[in-house]
């Protein structure tokens, strides 16, 4: 079990890309993590019906979120509205935290529906605003934008719909990665996120199906300012380096799912088998590792089963999601390199192979009653991951494996207050088992030179992780349109 120390050297990928504006629904994009980073909520910037039963997903419907994350799902809309979803999360122990505010609109009618959101955002790295202090502007206060849309139509009888989606961000900063460059003295972050979705909902007597295709993109640059100090007699000089690093993640993902209306009384089952492909062109050079510019490729599934039962105003339900990963990224050469048995490796060969094998696990359980004007639920969360690196040194003809493992555990709730004219929403959750981690002296990486998006990661010590809490709110509003 992972505590204040992860163990020996590990290389890994911690974010697979982000969610697509649709928190934790847009589960067609599965998460890769090798390094437990506390990176708070940034992406939750959509409201979530589910947000305090632990984001119930495979047996449970959430009409406010289910359009962003395949399109022809927004024909579950019951009504169309309007809505805003203001998130605050703060990372504990001087962690950062940020604040959206987004504004939302959904839409529908007897044949088309669709939506259409805006947020802006603002991310504190330093966990703390300096007003004592003339600091640059974009060191107390970094400023992300996102746009998304999705629109449909219901087909002849109104059995089959198909709708498409796209989602667009502009971000200067993307959390978790000020964590990864400990040593760096200033950190410029710029660069975009873009995701498109397909998809088709059908409905047949008690069964439904659903299948969304998913094309995200993740580009972002690093530019990190390093100020060495050289000490030599008594004297010391400080010299200023400057890196810029590359960060580049494409992922295409499928996701069919299925759920049934069982004949004994509101019992529902649900199942959903996603596949992610991706690629990793461009890696940075985080000061967790000490290999530049490893490409990669990883290969991830998630198989979920879901049950809930809906009777007399009280929706109870489960989640259990399986995730076999397989993940490899390597170091090409960039001059003719001899090997420690005397071979050569050309350029664009590979001196340094890792290949990680994961097997994670998510389970969720959430419980809520809605009573004539106010609506209580809550849930939790747990994530197991669990992988096996193994590497090759083809510079100096090694090989190690290394296993790691950690629990995060994210309990949740939600209170609703309907109003005449509007329906207010209150929720918070907090997340464990996540930190901000570093590297030990006591091992020698396998590396013969210093060497999401996903961020891959190939430590050149053992990590320590000094543990962290990420705190959540989120109040929304939602105004029918009637």
């Amino acid at each position: 079990m992972m505590n204040h120390r992860l163990g020996r050297a590990v290389a890994g990928v911690l974010l697979a890309a982000f969610p697509a504006f649709a928190g934790e629904a847009a589960a067609q994009l599965i998460q890769i993590r090798t390094v437990p980073v506390a990176t708070g909520d940034q992406f939750l910037t959509t409201p979530s019906a589910n947000f305090g039963m632990a984001g119930l997903t495979y047996a449970v419907d959430d009409s406010i979120a289910d359009g962003w994350s395949n399109p022809a799902k927004g024909a579950l809309l019951s009504e169309s509205s309007l809505l805003s979803a203001p998130v605050y999360y703060g990372i504990s122990e001087g962690g950062g935290g940020g604040l959206t505010f987004p504004i939302a609109g959904l839409i529908t009618g007897e044949d088309w529906f669709g939506g259409v959101t805006a947020a802006m955002q603002d991310i504190d790295a330093d966990g703390g605003r300096r007003f004592w202090t003339a600091d640059r502007l974009s060191e107390i206060s970094t400023r992300n934008l996102y746009a998304g849309t999705f629109v449909g139509r219901r087909l002849g009888s109104g059995a089959w719909s198909l709708g498409i989606g796209a989602s667009v961000a502009s971000l200067e900063a993307m959390g978790g990665v000020d964590r990864l460059y400990a040593d760096a003295d200033e950190i410029d972050q710029s660069g975009s996120v873009r995701d498109v979705r397909l998809g088709a909902y059908r409905e047949s007597g008690r069964d439904r199906a659903s299948a969304v295709l998913v094309h995200n993109a993740v580009s972002m640059t690093h530019e990190v300012t390093y100020a060495d100090v050289i000490r030599w007699n008594r004297f010391e000089q400080v010299s200023i380096r400057k890196e810029t690093n590359l960060d580049r993640t494409r992922t295409w993902g499928l996701q069919l799912g299925w759920d049934r209306l069982l004949r004994a009384p509101g019992w529902r089952i649900g199942a959903s088998m996603t596949v992610n492909r991706k690629s990793h062109p461009k890696i940075p050079n985080y000061n967790l590792q000490n290999i530049p510019r490893d490409p990669g490729n990883s290969l991830a599934w998630e198989l979920g089963f879901g049950v809930a039962r809906s009777l007399n105003g009280t929706t109870a339900g489960m989640d259990v999601a399986l995730q076999p990963i397989l993940s490899d990224t390597w170091q090409e050469a960039e001059e003719p390199t001899e090997t420690a048995n005397g071979a050569t490796i050309p350029v664009g060969g590979r001196t340094i192979e890792n290949r990680f094998s994961f097997l994670n696990l998510r389970l969720r359980v959430g419980v809520g009653h809605e009573f004539e004007k106010v609506g209580l639920r809550m849930g939790l969360e747990g994530r197991s991951y669990d992988y096996t690196l193994e590497q090759t040194n083809n510079v100096l003809d090694a090989f190690r494996t290394q296993d790691e493992s950690w629990i995060e555990w994210t309990p949740a709730a939600a209170a609703v207050f309907r109003l005449g004219s509007a329906d207010l929403h209150y929720g918070v959750r907090v997340t464990t088992g996540t930190g901000q981690p570093g590297v030990g002296s006591d091992f020698a990486a396998n590396s013969p030179d210093s060497g999401g998006g996903d961020f891959v990661v190939a430590p050149e010590g053992p990590l320590t992780l000094a543990d962290a809490r990420v705190l959540t709110h989120q109040f929304w509003v939602r105004i029918p349109i009637r």
